[in-house]
């Protein structure tokens, strides 16, 4: 009886452990097909943070640099430069899409296919500074530009 007891706390102080790591939430998450010769490609995705945190870091196996980019109006002229974190503001959804904050995979090991997918990890800070990660398989698709602009 002392071992079951002995478990049933041990799973429960893991599982207390697993909920307060999970500092934010990730919905549809999808990056754009590459062709042959491309080096290049974003990944999109809605993040939500219950208390709120900050994404630090993104990394993926598939690509030799990985970043979080913005990309902005100045002027004229459209601008997309790497982040070094994105603020997700508590209880709040914050979307990473075409034309906006993303994610940019970099020097790509190999062209990505439409149906494939790609593993992404997302490095978090919550706002006590305690670090966690998100691991993702990320579904790869390609979209034309009317899927693009559909609102």
């Amino acid at each position: 009886m002392k071992t079951l007891k002995l478990t049933a706390l041990v799973m429960g102080v893991l599982w207390a452990a697993t909920a307060a790591a999970q500092v934010a939430v990730v919905a549809e998450p999808w990056a754009r097909a590459t062709v042959q010769g491309q080096k290049a490609t974003g990944a999109f995705m809605k993040i939500t943070s219950k208390e709120g945190a900050k994404l630090v870091g993104v990394s993926s196996p598939a690509a030799g640099v990985t970043e979080i980019h913005e990309m902005k109006m100045e002027k004229d002229v459209m601008k997309m430069a790497p982040i070094k974190f994105l603020e997700i503001p508590a209880g709040k959804s914050v979307e990473l899409k075409s034309g906006s904050y993303h994610v940019m995979l970099m020097d790509l090991k190999a062209p990505l296919a439409d149906s494939s997918v790609v593993p992404v990890t997302l490095s978090f800070e919550n706002a006590k500074g305690v670090k966690s990660q998100i691991d993702l398989q990320v579904p790869v698709k390609t979209m034309n530009m009317q899927q693009q602009h559909k609102h």
